[in-house]
């Protein structure tokens, strides 16, 4: 198997135990303690994320989509739902993995549309619009 491919289902398996199981001492393998964060939306480091998560209500869901590979950075789009916001958010994750571990996070988030909102008429995540 490729790098590239292991670094995308090593994505894909730390952000479903992160987000949707919320299993933190798990996590702690996949994000490093030194883990710089460039969201606008997430404090510094890996307690920032980590405190962000824990304050979030329990009906938070992350479903990732499509998930690119490219040496050691993975771009996963997905979808954040139940987080207390008016709009689920359609976010493009771009994480930069250093020695099997998340070194750097950033993040393109946006409000999913419903279908009286999109001007195309299609979903921007998955094959249909949310209910």
């Amino acid at each position: 198997m490729k790098q590239s491919e292991i670094n995308k289902a090593l994505v894909l398996h730390a952000f479903d135990t992160l987000f949707n199981q919320r299993d933190y001492a798990t996590a702690e393998r996949y994000w490093s303690p030194h883990y710089i964060q460039h969201s606008a939306h997430i404090p510094p480091g890996r307690d920032g994320l980590f405190n962000l998560i824990k304050a979030s209500p329990p009906s938070l869901r992350y479903e990732p989509g499509m998930a690119i590979a490219d040496g050691d950075f993975v771009i996963v789009h997905g979808r954040y739902s139940g987080t207390g916001l008016p709009a689920n958010w359609i976010v493009a994750d771009i994480v930069r993995i250093e020695n099997g571990i998340f070194a750097e996070h950033w993040d393109v988030i946006q409000d999913e549309a419903t279908s009286a909102q999109s001007k195309s008429g299609n979903p921007m995540f998955g094959s249909r619009f949310p209910p």
